[in-house]
């Protein structure tokens, strides 16, 4: 089965010189969906953009984490364990050189709380299926670890 996405990006200048100066024009665009909120992006102020809004490096490590955690929801819900609290303080690491950059890791910090404390080995063990489920994590080319933490 193929599914497809689709998002849509606009920029626009809001001067009439746009893109005549490197330093000048602005980084902040606008990201959205079919009948989804807009999310406000911009580049990371690294690269003068607008701290105050998500830039793409922020964007790829949440669709990581939140791909994670929608597994790992999803099996521990057929395995019969109760999570009633789920957090992740997700980072990614990007290199640059040349002018380029890739990220080279994402690491997921997970922290779990569940009702059965008899479920804590099996809940753990949860996080390694959701991770090779992940469609996200199974599409980058560089590492991406779980920490997880279960209480």
């Amino acid at each position: 089965m193929t599914h497809t996405y689709g998002a849509n990006v606009r920029w626009a200048s809001p001067a009439a010189d746009g893109t005549r100066s490197y330093v000048a024009y602005s980084r902040d665009h606008t990201i959205g969906a079919a009948g989804k909120p807009d999310i406000l992006a911009s580049s990371d102020p690294s690269f003068r953009g607008n701290a105050a809004r998500y830039n793409p490096e922020e964007l790829l490590v949440a669709s990581l984490s939140s791909c994670h955690m929608l597994w790992y929801l999803h099996l521990c819900a057929v395995n019969g364990i109760t999570v009633v609290n789920y957090s992740d303080n997700a980072s990614g690491k990007m290199e640059e050189s040349g002018g380029a950059g890739q990220f080279v890791s994402v690491d997921l910090r997970p922290v779990v709380t569940i009702l059965e404390d008899a479920q804590r080995t099996r809940a753990l063990r949860l996080h390694h299926d959701a991770h090779q489920m992940c469609f996200i994590a199974r599409s980058v080319n560089f590492p991406v670890t779980v920490r997880a933490t279960i209480e």
